[in-house]
């Protein structure tokens, strides 16, 4: 039998725990973590290795895997950006309750969560959270770093640009684009195109 794979976690809070059970579920051993100070919380008996500015991180994870175990969009992209500046060896971590069409394309540091469905020929790109039970219709885009909350719902051929994130229980309907940078608030229905960036919410959506 094969030995785990190691990971190592860049943070180390509410959403690294889910990371850390998915990781767990699918047969990684999870090495420990990186992040600006030591968590105050420890309840996975984790060792912590120090921030990666003022580290060798290079040198301490040597060969083993690497991932990005924070919610916020923008530090996501920044710790990317980072692993790939290192030629950190990156992954999809594919929690193993989620059902992902065989045609359906994943960039690496993207967390596939429980329950999650991808549909045929959706393409997901790179740092994206499709969280718990979240539905990816058919033929979907989604653009780097995207959030995608637990519930939410993506119907066929809907397009998500960088860095936005859509939140628990929303549902954007077929066809539809939601640009880069915008935020669709929890229980939204996009009936529309979101073309501008900022706080978007409702029955039928609106800008806040």
């Amino acid at each position: 039998m094969s030995e785990a794979k190691k990971v190592f976690l860049f943070g180390y809070s509410g959403h690294a725990y889910v990371i850390i059970e998915s990781l767990l579920d699918a047969g990684y051993k999870v090495a420990g973590y990186f992040d600006k100070k030591e968590a105050a919380s420890n309840p996975y008996q984790l060792p912590y290795f120090g921030f990666e500015k003022e580290v060798n991180v290079r040198n301490i994870v040597g060969d083993q895997l690497v991932f990005p175990a924070v919610g916020d969009n923008s530090i996501r992209k920044v710790l990317v950006y980072f692993f790939n500046s290192l030629n950190l060896k990156q992954f999809v971590l594919k929690d193993p309750s989620a059902n992902i069409s065989k045609t359906a394309s994943i960039g690496v540091s993207t967390y596939v969560g429980k329950a999650v469905l991808i549909n045929a020929q959706s393409k997901i790109g790179e740092g994206v959270i499709l969280n718990t039970g979240s539905i990816v219709e058919h033929e979907c885009e989604l653009a780097n770093f995207v959030h995608i909350a637990p519930g939410a719902v993506l119907c066929g051929n809907v397009k998500i640009g960088n860095e936005s994130l859509i939140g628990s229980n929303s549902v954007i309907t077929e066809n539809k684009s939601v640009v880069g940078g915008a935020l669709i608030g929890a229980g939204t229905v996009v009936t529309k195109n979101v073309m501008e960036n900022g706080i978007w919410f409702g029955n039928p959506v609106r800008k806040k």
